[in-house]
This record gives C-alpha cells, structure tokens and sequence, in this order.
C-alpha cells in the first residue's frame, strides 16, 4: 500500500523563501498562506513538565515528519510517524545538519511505556511525539513540519528529476515491485542517473531489500536515501534562476502542515541564505556502535533498535543521546562528526 513519507524540504523552503522575501515579499507571503497552520500544536508552547532539554538562541531544530494514516488499515489520524528527520539551522556554526531518528529505536514514551519511536504520533499526535523525543534525547524543538508525499513527487518533477546512483539489487527491487506506484516508471537500471517524482519516492521508501551504492541496508538505508535525494533536490534548485523559484514552491506549500507562523519561515529563511552554506550534514540515530537489534520475542512490540552504551547491550541511550545533543550543538562541520568510536561518512 502506498505511503505518505516526508521529508526535510524546510531547507528547501528556506533557501526560496529568503530570497522570494527579498524580491517579492507580497507575491510569496499570499504563497505561503497556502500552508496548513497547526495553531493547536504549537511546540514552543508544549509543557514537558520538567524534562530537561539543551537549546541554544543561535540554533533552530525543526522537526519534519512523516506519517502513514491509511484509513483501510485503521490507523489514527495523527498515524505511525514514517520518517523524522531534525533539520538543523546552525548559525553559531555556520552549518546546515540533518539527523535521521530511527523509526524503529526501542524508547521511553510518555504515559505509554517503552515501545518503538514511530508509535509516539498515533499514541498522542505531534505533541506527544516531541514528548517523547525530549525524554530520550534532551533537544528542544523549535517548530514541526509535516509534508505529504505529493509535494515531493511534484517539487522532483518540477526541477526536471534528481540524479541517484543505484545498485543492481535497488534497480531490481524497484522494477519488480510496486514501490514506483507509476507502472510506466519501473525502468530504472543500475547506476548514475536521472530519476522523476515517483521513481524518487520509490528509492526512498526502499527498506528491507536492495543494498545502497555505500553498504548500507534496512532503515539505515532507507534513512541515507531520504537524506540523498533531500541534498539533490536542494542542489537542484539552487542551479535554477531565481524566476522559477516561486513556482517550485507553490508545488510544495499546499502540502505541507506546520505550527510555523510565516513570519517565521521569513526570519528562519533569511538566517539561512545569511549563512551563505548549502553543505547539509547528516547523522542518523542510533549510531553504528551503539545500538543492537532486538532478539526474537524480546519485546511485544516486534523488533527493535535497542540503543547501547557502545560496550553493553542493555538498554541505554545516554550515549546516543550526548552524541546528537554533540552533532546538533557542538559540531562545526569542518571534519567528519566523531563520538567514541563512531566516525561519520560525509557525502
């Protein structure tokens, strides 16, 4: 069945929207009226009733997420969060970051007790979801944003496609499967080349099969995906003339839902295009390391991504979480982000 997955086009968004204000101000705040305003969850308002959580006036965390509420299965409205994604505005360091929280990771929820992170939003929506990301991890988050799929298939084909590198099991898992939900689409092959909207969105919902072109497999895989194809249409769009800026916009803000004021889009988009950096870097959490899979009937809620200290293989997320607490606050971006015996590899 088909998925609604999102991703981090707040960075997309950002580099329009900075300069639109400048050289049409009126023309894109009629545009961004457009977007779904969430005024009853607002996350700056949300009272974690004393978890500690680090923040830093220099640094903006917006959550973007992704949910799959498909009526025929009976799920919630707010549904199985897919993809959550902390995307980073880092102006005391100059650096944009995106740090993939797993879907699977076996954590601590609020009122409900342990079970996998993306079961947070069906419990108790987006509020609950921060809840439950400030208990595990201790980031404030500055605002949310939730795009549907349709924006992203329609922003893909509004730059002319994006150029992915498969692998042999990728190609094939796409052409035989029904992840490219356009039949006339499932003809990718191995190797560099130009993919549309629904020939993107397939790559980036593979997850139990096809290896990636660095190794990776499962959500890690899947997460490294969405993180690819995100930094490719963002270089995209930088390579167009500011005059089909506002148009690629349009495609993306109808389907997007945030607690964002568009005052805040502004001065957020502003601060970006400040900054003068278009590097995105990446982290995705657990870390290689520090987490084990869970062992068979382990826990009731099938399998898991049990965070470690790296040397046990009991639960413990402190570790993970002082490594993403490091990549959101304390990390330049000048060398490859490294926590004990954990190196990441940039792009």
């Amino acid at each position: 069945m088909w998925k609604k997955i999102v991703f981090g086009f707040l960075m997309v968004i950002s580099v329009l929207a900075g300069f639109l204000a400048a050289k049409a101000q009126v023309t894109f705040y009629d545009s961004l009226n457009r977007v779904h305003r969430d005024y009853d969850t607002v996350l700056e308002n949300v009272d974690l009733n004393g978890i500690k959580v680090n923040s830093d006036n220099d640094i903006v965390n917006i959550l973007v997420v992704g949910n799959d509420y498909r009526k025929e299965k009976n799920y919630t409205a707010s549904g199985l969060t897919d993809t959550m994604i902390i995307a980073t505005m880092d102006l005391k360091h100059g650096t944009l970051k995106m740090a993939s929280l797993m879907r699977d990771n076996y954590v601590e929820i609020p009122g409900y007790g342990y079970n996998k992170l993306n079961a947070a939003n069906s419990f108790g929506g987006i509020e609950l979801l921060y809840k439950t990301i400030a208990t595990n991890f201790n980031i404030e988050i500055d605002g949310y944003v939730e795009v549907g799929f349709k924006a992203f298939t329609d922003v893909v084909d509004a730059v002319g496609g994006v150029e992915v590198e498969l692998t042999e099991s990728e190609a094939e898992y796409l052409n035989t499967t029904n992840y490219i939900r356009d039949k006339n689409s499932r003809n990718v092959k191995v190797g560099k080349q130009t993919l549309n909207g629904a020939q993107a969105l397939g790559y980036c919902r593979i997850r139990k099969k096809g290896t990636t072109i660095n190794g990776l497999r499962d959500d890690y895989g899947r997460t490294w995906r969405q993180r690819t194809v995100i930094k490719a249409v963002f270089d995209k769009i930088k390579s167009k003339p500011m005059t089909e800026w506002l148009g690629i916009a349009n495609k993306v803000l109808d389907n997007i839902k945030t607690d964002l004021t568009n005052e805040k889009i502004i001065s957020y988009a502003t601060d970006a295009i400040t900054m003068g950096t278009t590097d995105i870097h990446q982290l995705q959490v657990p870390l290689e390391g520090y987490y084990r899979s869970s062992e068979s009937g382990e826990f009731s809620v099938g399998d898991c991504l049990v965070m470690t200290d790296g040397i046990n293989s009991t639960l413990s997320p402190a570790a993970n979480a002082e490594a993403l607490n490091n990549f959101i606050f304390k990390y330049n971006g000048k060398q490859p982000f490294s926590y004990g015996t954990f190196t990441s590899k940039e792009d």
